[in-house]
């Protein structure tokens, strides 16, 4: 892997680790010493996370992480719901019954976690179990372009969870609730009521941004 494509990913990193925080302004030599690159390697990939909406460049002032704001949650939540309705259509032909059914098992077990833990604290793979299940789905598609638009969106969304929302004790049953559902819809090889319930599932989750 050259220097720029492990840069761009340490970029990546460091915007879900919260190294690099929403509104935050950075110099080009700080940014470039936190992902080990050479200026010249950091101006390479500047216009690409800047095309990607990942960054801001502003004369002057340097380098700004975008803020979390209305318009990035609305439009982040709107091209979610565009792609993720396509990938139910897709899982409802492609994704098999017993992956389906290890799926919901996975959801399950979390939610009696939860629940033997009286509701104060979250197990720890709840986040993964949620972010499998999308990523099983989307990969139903087999279309590089959805996966990759996919992709970039997700860390987007992952901005806004580390900014607004996260899975917690009172958000993770409902979320889990809408998954189960959109589960049974796609065994039932329903493929309206596998849409219905995926708008459902992110109109909630949009809602839940927005309110905080």
């Amino acid at each position: 892997m050259s220097a720029v494509a492990a840069g761009y990913q340490m970029f990546q990193a460091a915007l879900l680790d919260g190294r690099l925080r929403p509104g935050q302004f950075v110099s080009q030599k700080d940014l470039g010493a936190m992902l080990n690159l050479s200026v010249g390697a950091l101006r390479e990939i500047l216009p690409r996370l800047q095309s990607e909406r990942l960054l801001l460049v502003q004369p002057k002032r340097g380098i700004q992480i975008p803020v979390v704001d209305l318009p990035m949650i609305r439009d982040a939540f709107q091209l979610r719901a565009a792609l993720e309705r396509e990938a139910v259509v897709q899982a409802v032909r492609k994704v098999e019954d017993a992956v389906l059914e290890e799926q919901r098992h996975r959801h399950e077990e979390i939610l009696a976690q939860l629940a033997q833990s009286d509701g104060h604290h979250v197990p720890v793979d709840g986040q993964k179990v949620d972010e499998d299940l999308h990523s099983l789905l989307m990969n139903a598609t087999e279309n590089e372009l959805l996966m990759q638009a996919h992709h970039l969106n997700t860390i987007r969304m992952r901005m806004i969870r580390l900014d607004r929302i996260k899975l917690t004790r009172i958000t993770l049953p409902s979320a889990f609730a809408d998954h189960l559902a959109i589960i049974d819809a796609i065994l039932m090889r329903d493929k309206h009521r596998a849409i219905d319930a995926m708008d459902l599932h992110v109109a909630n989750a949009r809602d839940r941004a927005m309110e905080l």
